[in-house]
């Protein structure tokens, strides 16, 4: 892939776990229902009504082009924090796991929200725990229980510029996937309740409706997202040098190089260095006034969550 010549070897290159992943999440996506393409705001916290969007701000070569396209990634790019962690809180909540396990969780959103980048061992430990939680569970019930925790934790986290970009794409006649390491029946509640047309997530193996604890491939990270696209693209008919992507991670670069209008938003250090090296457009909601307001109470609350976690640990350890 042209261009990324500085980027560490894993993430330049595709492996046969990377692809497989792709090719599972773009396999799923397929399978789901195309959810309608809806003119104007959504309701609901973050509609795309809160923020105005510049027509300079999201390109679009063809109003209505059937061979367009646009892919958001989830976590610190449509939702403030990441996906995997407030979906551990909800399971907490129904008494999935205890409560140094939520501890854990709290300290790494904690750590997302305030470093704005991904550390790989977290997102490895959320997973291992995400998958250990969930085995032996039926996937009906996870994705009823999904449905309540984007209710309670998720729908107030919405970065409202981004929503609105989306809604651009969607108003223009285009089709909009996320694109996330985030399991994909999270991912895909959370397209379907902001009215986009679905979701390339992270697939879990289960047998016969029923979680077996391992992954198809590996997490969709990385080239994993480029591979999905790819997948997807081809599945679709796409012409990626017309489709947009959006995304807040260096790690990400490898999906955003694949099309022809990639944006950063929110964007790392890395990401934002690269980006504009390479003149591609930068989004930033966290500096404004907005986001400032939005943000800042999220991010008390996450500390609260850890105080409170950590103050049940100590309990539990008195009573020993």
């Amino acid at each position: 892939m042209a261009g990324l010549g500085w980027l560490p070897t894993r993430r330049r290159f595709a492996t046969p776990q990377s692809i497989l992943a792709g090719e599972a999440a773009a396999e799923a996506a397929l399978a789901a229902p195309e959810e309608a393409r809806p003119k104007g705001p959504a309701g609901g916290a973050g509609a795309p009504g809160e923020v105005d969007v510049p027509k300079t701000a999201v390109a679009f070569p063809v109003v209505g082009d059937p061979q367009a396209a646009a892919f958001f990634d989830l976590d610190n790019t449509v939702m403030q924090g990441a996906a995997l962690f407030h979906f551990g809180r909800g399971l907490y909540k129904r008494k999935f796991f205890h409560s140094r396990d939520l501890l854990r969780f709290a300290w790494q959103q904690a750590w997302f929200r305030f470093a704005g980048m991904e550390d790989p061992a977290h997102m490895e430990d959320a997973r291992n725990s995400a998958l250990s939680i969930v085995k032996g569970h039926r996937v009906e019930e996870l994705m009823s229980i999904g449905e309540e925790i984007y209710d309670e934790y998720m729908a107030g986290k919405i970065w409202p510029g981004t929503r609105a970009l989306a809604q651009a794409h969607l108003d223009a006649g285009q089709r909009v996937w996320l694109v996330t390491a985030a399991p994909v029946e999270t991912a895909t509640i959370i397209a379907r309740r902001l009215g986009l047309t679905g979701a390339l997530g992270t697939v879990a193996e289960s047998v016969n409706g029923v979680y077996t604890g391992r992954l198809v491939g590996e997490p969709l990270h990385g080239p994993a997202k480029a591979e999905a696209v790819k997948a997807l693209a081809a599945a679709r008919g796409l012409d990626l040098s017309r489709c947009a992507a959006y995304s807040d991670s260096a790690n990400d670069i490898p999906m955003l190089s694949l099309v022809g209008h990639p944006y950063a938003i929110n964007p790392d250090s890395a990401l934002r260095k690269y980006a504009r090296e390479h003149d591609w457009r930068l989004r930033d909601y966290r500096t404004t006034r907005k986001a400032a307001r939005i943000g800042l109470p999220a991010a008390a609350g996450v500390g609260a969550v850890a105080g409170g976690a950590a103050a049940a640990v100590a309990l539990q350890r008195r009573k020993r």
